[in-house]
Formats: structure tokens, C-alpha cells, sequence
């Protein structure tokens, strides 16, 4: 899907603004709110725009710890291991990916120990033969949109 340069400063507002009212958004955009609606509509239905609403800090909720786990498994388990995964409410995203492991998970929890509990609990899963585990000291960058959404709207503009 093509975003041009208007989508761009609707996202760059979503972003930047988002408990702006759409109307609010089309004065600063000087185009009719209407048009910022549909154009919000669009971006929502082809898939640019996937959620809305806060981001939480797991930190602030009492989970500072942030860990990565490679989890290795049984050939064929891979459905039923992903499955077991999305019942651990520590585990907040994972993947399946190519390279050491099949998946890479990314884990938050309340201090070392808890870490380890939630790590022995991933181990005795069905399926699961090993894991490593890498700690995050600090976030270098934080998860971030805008820069990727600012060159897709520069080289939709320039083609």
C-alpha cells in the first residue's frame, strides 16, 4: 500500500498527538475532516494503522527486567509450543525465526529470581528441548515508527 505525503502527516500526528480529535488534526493539516477521517479509515483497513489506544511501561507496572529468550523446539511442535507461550503473561511478544532457535521471545519480569521462574516454567512446556537467555541492560532505542513512516512518505513522493 502506497502512503504519500499527507498519509505521512496524518501518521506523524497519530503519533506525535494521538488524543487529538480528528478535527483538531485537519486544522493543523489544513485539509477537510472528512478527508482526515477517510484517510484514517484506509490506513486502518490495509493495515498500516493495527492498534490504537496507550502503551504501557511494563517497568512502571513492577516488571523492570527485560529479557530475550531463544526457545528451541521438538521438530513439529512449533504451533503447539507458540500456543503454550500466549498463556504466559510474562511473555509479551514472540516470533518464530530462522538461525539459533526457532523462537525468539521478549520477557519482562519483577527482578532476577521471577526471571528464572518464568524461564523453568518455559522449559517443562511440551515440546520445548532448550532455551537461552539474554538479559537487556538499557533500551538504546525505543521502539519507534515515525523514521521508518517519514522515508516510506519521501520515497512514495519522489517516485
Amino acid at each position: 500500500m502506497a502512503v504519500d505525503e499527507l498519509d505521512t502527516r496524518i501518521l506523524r500526528l497519530l503519533i506525535e498527538q494521538p488524543r487529538t480529535s480528528v478535527r483538531e488534526y485537519a486544522r493543523i493539516l489544513g485539509v477537510a475532516r472528512g478527508t482526515v477521517q477517510a484517510r484514517i479509515e484506509r490506513l486502518e483497513r490495509d493495515g498500516v494503522i493495527t492498534a490504537t489506544g496507550p502503551v504501557l511501561s511494563p517497568a512502571a507496572l513492577g516488571h523492570p527486567v527485560l529479557a530475550f529468550v531463544h526457545v528451541e523446539v521438538t521438530q513439529g511442535h512449533l504451533d503447539e509450543v507458540g500456543d503454550a507461550l500466549a498463556a504466559v503473561p510474562e511473555i509479551v511478544e514472540a516470533f518464530s525465526i530462522t538461525g539459533g532457535g526457532d523462537l525468539l521471545t521478549r520477557v519482562v519480569a519483577r527482578d532476577a529470581g521471577h526471571l528464572e521462574d518464568v524461564i523453568q516454567r518455559l522449559i517443562q512446556l511440551p515440546g520445548v528441548v532448550r532455551t537461552r537467555t539474554e538479559i537487556a541492560l538499557r533500551e538504546r532505542v525505543a521502539h519507534r515508527l515515525l523514521p521508518l513512516v517519514e522515508a516510506v512518505g519521501r520515497r512514495s513522493g519522489s517516485a
